[in-house]
C-alpha cells in the first residue's frame, strides 16, 4: 500500500483488492468501535454497485457491537428490494449478516411508487440518525458520479446547495444502470462524516479523481463534492 502523505486528501494505493478490502474493513470498524465507546452509538452509510460485494465480506464479521451501529445507503435505485439491482438486496445478502445482521438499518426504497413522493418521510428518516456520520462509504463512477448525483443533472445542481436543508433528493436519469428513478443523500449529507472512503477500481477511475481534485465544477465532476474542502477526513482507496 502507499499514499501521499502532502495531499489533503490521501491515496490509498493497493496492489489488489484482496489487499484494499480488508485494510478498509479494519479501518472502518476501527471507527465505528471509536464512534460507539465516544457516545454509545455509531452510523454507517453504504453504497451499492459491484465494488463494495468484497468490502462487505470482509467487514459483516468484524468483532464490533452491531447493535449500536445504524447503517443506511448513499442512494438506491427505485426497484423491488429483491432485485439485484438494488442496493438494500446487496446491503442485506453481503453486508447485514453474521455478526453484522443485529446492526440497525434504515433502507431507502419505501412502498411509495415513485421517490418524489417517498422523498419527505425518509429525509426524516435521515435527519433522524447520528449526525455527523461516522463513516462513509461512497463509490464514484467513470464520469465521476457519486450516489446518484450525476453530471451536468438539475439534480446535481440542487443537491451541491449546501445551505438547502434537504438530506435527499429524488433522482430521474434515463440510461443509468439498473434504473432511471433513484434517491440519493444530497452532498449536505454526504459531507456530514467524519471519514469518508471513496473506494474505487482501476486506472481510469483514479485518474477522474485526481482530476476531480485538481477543479472546483461539482457540476462536472459530482465527486469534487466531497473532495473539494472536506470538513471531515476522506481518503481515496483504490486497487488496480
Amino acid at each position: 500500500m502507499t499514499d501521499d502523505p502532502i495531499d489533503p486528501i490521501p491515496e490509498r494505493l493497493y496492489p489488489s483488492k484482496a489487499a484494499l478490502m480488508p485494510a478498509l474493513a479494519q479501518a472502518i470498524a476501527e471507527r465505528l468501535a471509536a464512534a460507539v465507546t465516544a457516545r454509545g452509538v455509531a452510523s454507517l452509510v453504504v453504497t451499492g454497485g459491484s465494488t463494495p460485494g468484497p468490502l462487505y465480506d470482509a467487514l459483516h464479521n468484524a468483532d464490533l457491537p452491531w447493535e449500536r451501529v445504524l447503517v443506511t445507503l448513499t442512494d438506491e435505485r427505485w426497484v423491488d428490494p429483491a432485485d439485484e439491482a438494488s442496493n438494500d438486496h446487496l446491503v442485506r445478502t453481503r453486508l447485514l449478516v453474521g455478526r453484522a445482521a443485529s446492526a440497525r438499518y434504515a433502507p431507502f426504497k419505501t412502498a411509495d411508487a415513485t421517490p418524489e413522493a417517498a422523498a419527505a418521510k425518509l429525509d426524516a428518516t435521515i435527519a433522524r440518525l447520528p449526525r455527523p456520520f461516522d463513516v462513509i462509504v461512497l463509490g464514484m463512477g467513470d464520469d465521476g458520479h457519486v450516489a446518484s448525483l450525476f453530471p451536468g443533472a438539475d439534480e446535481t445542481r440542487a443537491a451541491a446547495d449546501l445551505e438547502a436543508p434537504a438530506l435527499v433528493c429524488p433522482v430521474e436519469r434515463e440510461g443509468a444502470a439498473g434504473a432511471a428513478a433513484r434517491m440519493s443523500l444530497t452532498f449536505r449529507a454526504l459531507r456530514e462524516a467524519v471519514f469518508t472512503a471513496v473506494l474505487i477500481e482501476g486506472q481510469a477511475k483514479l485518474d477522474v479523481a485526481r482530476r476531480a481534485k485538481a477543479g472546483t465544477d461539482v457540476n462536472e465532476l459530482p465527486v469534487r463534492g466531497v473532495l473539494n474542502d472536506p470538513p471531515g477526513e476522506v481518503e481515496i482507496w483504490w486497487a488496480p
